[in-house]
C-alpha cells in the first residue's frame, strides 16, 4: 500500500466536540492504511478544557497550543463577537509563539502531510512559514465556500466573515475537504472536494434501541439554566444532558428524571444510540452521528454562532429533524412520532466516507499517480469499531 510508512501531523481545533472527534476518526482511518500520526496538536482556550477523553481515544502524543476562538457573552451561552475580537487581539504574541512551536514540530517530526481540523492557525503558519509538506484541510466549513452551496439568506456581514475566516484557515491546503449531509459537486478549481461525514468505526457498528429518555448536548454550559427551566415544568420527561461545565467531573443528578454528564465520548454514543431523540447546538459532527442511527434531532443554534445557523438549516434540509431559536422541547417531542426513520440513503452516502478520504490523501501524496492503484478497505469498519 502506497500510505505505507508515511507520517502525518493533525492540527485540530479544541472548540467543541467535533473536530476532535474527526481526528479520532480520521487516525484509525490512516492507521488502517499504514500511515504514523506523529503528533495531535490541539488548539486550546481559557473557556475551554481539552476532554480527559481525548486524550485516552486519539492515542498519540497530543502538545496543546495556544489559539483563536469565540468568546461567549456573560450568561455563557451566546457568542460575543466584540469580545471575541478583543481577546484575539491581547492573545497576539502568545498565537505568534505557538506558530513557533508548530514550526518546531514540523521540523522535529518532517511528517509527510499535515491534516489540518480547522484550527486557524494551521493557515497562517503557511502563510508566514510556507513548509515544504502537502496540506489538507478537512470540515464542513469548507461548503460555505463552494460556489455551487446556498448559504441562508441575510446576515451579509456574519456570511462574509465565516467565508473570509475559512479561507484563512485554509492557506496553502493542496486540498479542502468539505464534509457534507448529502452529495455535491466538487469545485476543482478553489480545490473544494465535497465528501461524506468522516464518522468513526464505532457509529457504524454502535447497535440501537430506543428507551424512554432524550439526549442533549450543550456546546456553551450557560444553556444548562435553559434545560432546568423547561426541565422543572415537565419533570416526567428523563432527560440526560452532556455539557463541559469544569465543576462536573463524571455526572451530576439534578434530580430523578435529569442528569448532568461531563463529555464523555463513548458514553454519549451509547446513549445516543439508545436515546427518543437528540437536543443540540447544532454542531456538524453530532448531527451526523444522530442521523446515522436513526435518531431525530432538535437544533438550537448558539446565538451568534452563525456556522451553526448554518447546519441546522441544511441538516434540516436533510432529513435530520428541526431547527428552534430555543429549547422547546416540547414541540420536538411531538415532532418525533412523525420522524422518517429511514436511514438508508444517509447511511449509503456516509459509508463511502473512508475509501474517498483515503483517496485524497493519496492523491495529495502521490500527485503522479493514479488513485485507483489503492486497493479497497472492505474491513475497516471492523478493523477499527473498538480500536483503542
Amino acid at each position: 500500500m502506497a500510505l505505507s510508512n508515511k507520517k502525518c501531523l493533525f492540527l485540530v481545533q479544541g472548540e467543541g466536540r467535533g473536530h476532535m472527534t474527526q481526528s479520532i476518526s480520521m487516525k484509525q482511518l490512516v492507521e488502517s492504511a499504514g500511515m504514523e500520526v506523529c503528533e495531535v496538536m490541539v488548539g486550546k482556550s481559557k473557556q475551554r478544557v481539552i476532554p480527559k477523553f481525548y486524550y485516552e481515544r486519539i492515542n498519540a502524543p497530543v502538545t496543546l497550543i495556544e489559539s483563536p476562538n469565540m468568546a461567549t457573552d456573560k450568561n455563557k451561552k451566546g457568542i460575543n463577537s466584540l469580545l471575541s475580537i478583543i481577546g484575539i487581539i491581547k492573545r497576539i504574541p502568545k498565537f505568534i509563539h505557538s506558530l513557533y512551536v508548530i514550526h518546531r514540530k514540523v521540523k522535529e517530526h518532517k511528517p509527510d502531510i499535515i491534516i489540518n481540523f480547522y484550527e486557524p492557525l494551521t493557515g497562517l503558519y503557511y502563510f508566514f512559514f510556507r513548509p515544504n509538506i502537502p496540506m489538507i484541510c478537512i470540515g464542513h466549513h469548507y461548503m460555505f465556500n463552494h460556489p455551487g452551496y446556498k448559504m441562508p439568506a441575510g446576515n451579509f456581514f456574519a456570511r462574509l466573515g465565516l467565508k473570509l475566516y475559512t479561507g484563512m484557515i485554509s492557506i496553502g491546503a493542496k486540498k479542502k475537504l468539505a464534509l457534507s449531509f448529502y452529495p455535491f459537486d466538487d469545485c476543482k478549481e478553489k480545490s473544494i472536494y465535497v465528501i461524506p461525514p468522516l464518522l468513526r468505526g464505532e457509529v457504524l457498528t454502535q447497535p440501537t434501541t430506543r428507551q424512554d429518555y432524550l439526549l442533549v448536548y450543550l456546546l456553551n454550559a450557560g444553556y444548562m439554566e435553559d434545560i432546568i427551566t423547561w426541565h422543572n415544568n415537565n419533570r416526567h420527561i428523563k432527560l440526560h444532558c452532556f455539557t463541559d461545565k469544569k465543576d462536573i467531573t463524571d455526572y451530576k443528578e439534578y434530580d430523578s428524571t435529569l442528569t448532568f454528564h461531563q463529555i464523555n465520548d463513548r458514553k454519549f454514543l451509547e446513549m445516543m444510540a439508545n436515546c427518543r431523540g437528540m437536543v443540540t447546538t447544532s454542531g456538524f459532527e453530532s448531527v451526523c452521528e444522530a442521523m446515522y442511527l436513526g435518531k431525530p434531532v432538535l437544533m438550537v443554534p448558539v446565538e451568534g454562532h452563525f456556522e451553526q445557523f448554518c447546519n441546522s438549516r441544511d441538516a434540516a434540509k436533510a432529513g435530520a429533524g428541526i431547527f428552534d431559536t430555543s429549547f422547546d422541547i416540547g414541540r420536538f417531542i411531538k415532532y418525533i412520532p412523525g420522524y422518517d426513520t429511514d436511514t438508508r440513503k444517509f447511511r449509503s452516502w456516509t459509508e463511502q466516507s473512508h475509501m474517498v478520504t483515503l483517496k485524497h490523501i493519496y492523491s495529495v501524496l502521490h500527485e503522479n499517480n493514479n488513485v485507483r492503484q489503492m486497493r479497497p478497505f472492505p474491513d475497516f469498519n471492523k478493523k477499527v469499531a473498538y480500536n483503542s
